[in-house]
């Protein structure tokens, strides 16, 4: 088993950037030296918070990190040319001494597409297309790839991964549709923070099932998934400590068509995220372990969240849950 953090690096236009970037620069530091495993960073452009660019910021981690596995949780390929994605992480990875996971999303929000002139009903096809030229160009070996969306001409990138073939790439998928298409082209299905443990419990199934169709489920090494963690020594205390900046958080993502996230949101809070005494969050854990899932990445921070709450909730997950898988 394994557990790592996925970092909430977005934050008011308010705050000095370059505290809460520090700030982020210590958590990770912290997390290091308390033994975890991984690191992740989520990705937009054109946000209404500041919110920093993954692999940048990933560079920056690399000393603070350790030994821990650095990946994006998920980078929004559809809207970068594979090349330019291919030679970014390609020489992140050998920074980091071959430790990069790029976890990728065809994306969701309709400014985004529109400022990048992408046209979000090819969305899919082109995020196919977009991982069948980066493996390829992290193969070294010349690419003729004439697509419908990209051409390459017997091309070679300046900057090979330091991880034979390429880093992992792990799919973000929201949808029974996307999962199985996970299946098929991912090294890995990483579930959002936000889904209930049923829902990704059977859509974990229908990923395994859709492998073994396709030949693939022995390729599938690993089962992250993402939650939303806060862990406290009373219930009372998560609430007071965490309730409102993750409200806040949610209140955010509902400004993206993602309105749900306003009107469900004490329904989320109850059933999908890990959240209370270390009791309980073992207990959701376990759930979600029993069905196959092996690599837990906690998100325990949210928008204005004081940076001493998020030690202490980390500190409390290394001292009184972690060792109970170890």
């Amino acid at each position: 088993m394994r557990f790592g953090i996925l970092l909430n690096h977005q934050f008011s236009r308010t705050d000095s950037l370059a505290a809460r970037l520090g700030e982020t620069v210590e958590l990770v530091t912290a997390a290091s030296e308390l033994g975890l495993d991984s690191v992740f960073e989520i990705h937009h452009y054109l946000a209404r918070l500041q919110t920093p660019q993954p692999l940048t910021l990933l560079a920056r981690l690399i000393p603070a990190s350790g030994d821990m596995e650095l990946g994006t949780g998920v980078y929004i390929s559809t809207l970068a040319h594979p090349v330019h994605i291919a030679e970014e992480v390609a020489t992140l990875d050998q920074l980091s001494g071959g430790r990069v996971t790029l976890g990728v999303g065809a994306g969701y929000r309709r400014d985004e597409f529109r400022s990048f002139a992408v046209n979000a009903k090819t969305i899919g096809r082109r995020f196919v297309e977009s991982l069948q030229v980066l493996r390829a160009l992290w193969s070294g070996q010349p690419v003729t790839h004439l697509g419908e969306f990209f051409q390459l001409e017997d091309q070679t990138i300046s900057v090979l991964p330091a991880q034979p073939g390429g880093p992992p790439l792990w799919i973000g998928a929201n949808a029974p549709k996307t999962i199985l298409r996970a299946a098929r082209i991912g090294d890995a299905w990483i579930p959002s923070p936000n889904v209930k443990p049923r829902w990704a419990i059977g859509n974990l199934q229908a990923f395994r099932q859709e492998a073994q169709a396709c030949g693939r489920l022995k390729q599938i090494r690993r089962y992250p998934i993402l939650r939303e963690t806060y862990v406290s020594s009373s219930g009372a205390q998560a609430e007071k400590g965490a309730g409102r900046y993750i409200r806040d958080e949610y209140l955010h993502y509902s400004g993206y068509n993602l309105e749900y996230f306003e009107t469900r949101f004490g329904d989320l809070r109850q059933k999908a995220f890990l959240w209370g005494l270390p009791d309980d969050i073992a207990a959701g854990i376990d759930k979600l372990a029993a069905a196959g899932f092996d690599h837990f990445i906690f998100r325990m921070s949210w928008l204005g969240m004081p940076f001493s709450f998020t030690i202490k909730s980390l500190e409390l997950l290394v001292r009184e849950v972690i060792p109970r898988y170890r």
